[in-house]
């Protein structure tokens, strides 16, 4: 394959960013953009010289790959689609509103051999790619994700906005199952949960703590991580990576002596990475960095976050 033709269906704020990668990449050329309001896909379509399709259908056959970034509403039946006619599919996270839905497109990609990679895109931040060989096992896990407050985004409460990325970067480093959860949160601006806080205790008795709120004065994006030999700090939004290590046994350094290494990386494009890096399994045949699976882990995690806080908040 020389190239895949490529489509974006919803191209609103984060569609026509994906557009612009599919449009500039080698592997890619970028066949349409597909969106239900005119002015929206005629705009883009314009811009990157494709077709604008106002209904996605009209493309099945005509392409090999797609990004969906569509309301989280729409994910399943679109991606479902696609996925039955033979295009591979990336999705934007939350892969799909239930556990049912997630557990039916990686069935369904998994049985005609197709790509379901989800948009988390943080695992393509270079802060975090550069963890390979630094982090062992993590002993305790802190995140805070915070931001203002936007209209845009508010179709799905704070855990599947923005606390996801978080579950799912914990999940990949810590690579155990989920013994219990407990969480707390609360409705401020919109009709879901706006800020919210949940402590995962993890069967190799790694605990991770993680708050997420979109009714924040400021925008951080911060994961610790604990080891026995070791204090990893990273920021996400500026793209730090900082350890402090204690010294070896039998070193002979002082009690508390430590060594303090500051990394800090471009700020890089993670999206045209998380792209490319769909585009090379479609091309050679090999699993995506973020599964359909991976995908399915977070989701099963915030919903039960979500249920909890949710429970509480019944009981009050």
């Amino acid at each position: 394959m020389q190239y895949v033709r490529t489509a974006v269906i919803g191209v609103g704020y984060l569609g026509r960013f994906h557009a612009q990668k599919y449009a500039a990449l080698p592997d890619s050329r970028l066949v349409a953009v597909v969106d239900a309001d005119p002015a929206a896909r005629e705009k883009v379509a314009a811009e990157l010289g494709c077709r604008a399709v106002g209904d996605f259908r009209d493309i099945l056959g005509g392409v090999d790959a797609v990004s969906i970034a569509t309301p989280t509403p729409l994910h399943h039946p679109i991606a479902k689609a696609c996925l039955e006619r033979g295009v591979h599919v990336l999705v934007e996270k939350p892969i799909t509103e239930t556990l049912e839905e997630a557990r039916d497109l990686v069935a369904l990609a998994s049985g005609k051999g197709l790509v379901l990679q989800v948009g988390h895109l943080e695992r393509f931040n270079p802060a975090i790619m550069a963890l390979e060989g630094t982090l062992t096992t993590p002993r305790f896990v802190e995140s805070h994700r915070l931001a203002p407050f936007k209209q845009r985004g508010t179709d799905v409460n704070v855990v599947l906005d923005l606390m996801i990325h978080d579950i799912d970067l914990i999940q990949s480093l810590v690579r155990a199952p989920i013994v219990s959860i407990d969480a707390v949160g609360t409705s401020v601006f919109s009709s879901g949960l706006d800020i919210a806080n949940a402590r995962i205790r993890y069967a190799n008795g790694c605990v991770a703590n993680t708050t997420a709120s979109r009714i924040s004065m400021k925008q951080e994006r911060k994961l610790r991580l604990f080891q026995d030999d070791a204090y990893v700090s990273i920021d996400l939004q500026q793209k730090i990576l900082t350890v402090v290590r204690k010294p070896p046994e039998g070193s002979g350094a002082a009690l508390g002596q430590v060594s303090i290494e500051e990394r800090t990386y471009e700020q890089g494009d993670a999206l045209r990475q998380e792209i490319e890096a769909f585009l090379r399994s479609i091309i050679e045949g090999k699993p995506p960095v973020v599964t359909g699976e991976d995908g399915l882990r977070a989701l099963e995690t915030a919903l039960r976050i979500t249920e909890l806080v949710q429970g509480k908040a019944g009981q009050r």
